[in-house]
């Protein structure tokens, strides 16, 4: 059996539950071989981010040949890149390799509240990643931040963001809504062809570290394994729904701790 191959592009977090090796884990618990670009090490725990390390651009460039060199990539994962030249590394890595599908995940901010992404690098993210981009993965403040415009509340105003970051030059945009309020966390799939809304009960818990990294490793482990974008969204959805509810049986640090990756796998 050839196993299928996905690759994340990301920061190091030193505490596990964000990252690259919260895409690691994702990546195994939805069926995929891991690999890993690693383009900064933070200093990071459940209660916040202590130091950042970024890796030198060339070095990225480095790990990123060799990866494509002789791994058949079917997926990529970006996630967070702190630094200009660092993305502009990325991007050129990826127009060498031209993978099929490259899900970014816009990390401008952690849960605890630290800023990951420098102000200078945001214009490379928006002009020069995303317009290579299967499909975003914004929040609703970092959908915002990439727009210069206000949170959105109502639902058409996340929409109308939606169809904003498009014009990007993605090709699809799933603006989640775990920042929202009310009794259910609703989702939005955007692309050219219209709207999908993605719909599940809201949580109440504190441990959703790497949520977000999360998801758009499980969308492209989806991805890689074959599936369609919306089949692979929805997968991915269900999948960080039940690692948010599992979340709580894990107790894992003092602050915001992770979701539980292996939830299908625990032992009972």
């Amino acid at each position: 059996m050839t196993i299928p191959i996905a690759l994340t592009i990301a920061g190091s977090d030193s505490s596990g539950g964000a990252g690259i090796q919260a895409d690691l884990k994702a990546f195994s618990a939805c069926g995929v071989y891991g690999a890993s670009v690693i383009t900064a090490l933070t200093a990071q725990n459940t209660q916040g981010v202590t130091g950042i390390h970024p890796v030198p651009a060339a070095f990225v460039t480095a790990q990123i040949d060799a990866v494509f060199s002789d791994l058949d990539v079917k997926a990529v994962k970006v996630g967070m890149v702190s630094q200009r030249d660092v993305i502009e590394a990325i991007v050129a890595g990826l127009a060498r390799w031209s993978p099929r599908h490259v899900v970014v995940d816009p990390v401008m901010v952690a849960t605890s509240g630290d800023r990951l992404l420098v102000p200078e690098a945001i214009d490379a993210l928006r002009s020069l990643l995303i317009p290579r981009a299967t499909i975003i993965t914004p929040n609703l403040p970092e959908a915002a931040a990439l727009l210069d415009e206000a949170v959105a509340v109502t639902e058409a105003d996340i929409v109308a963001q939606g169809s904003r970051l498009l014009a990007l030059g993605c090709a699809a945009v799933l603006i989640k809504g775990g920042h929202g309020d009310g009794a259910h966390s609703t989702d939005y799939l955007c692309r050219h062809q219209g709207v999908v809304t993605l719909t599940a009960p809201r949580i109440a818990t504190r441990n959703t570290h790497g949520t977000g990294c999360t998801l758009s490793s499980a969308i492209a482990a989806g991805l890689a394994r074959g599936e369609a974008l919306e089949d692979a969204v929805r997968g991915a959805k269900a999948y960080i729904s039940a690692a948010i509810a599992a979340a709580d049986r894990l107790q894992v640090g003092h602050g915001h701790g992770p979701v539980h990756h292996f939830h299908a796998f625990e032992r009972r």
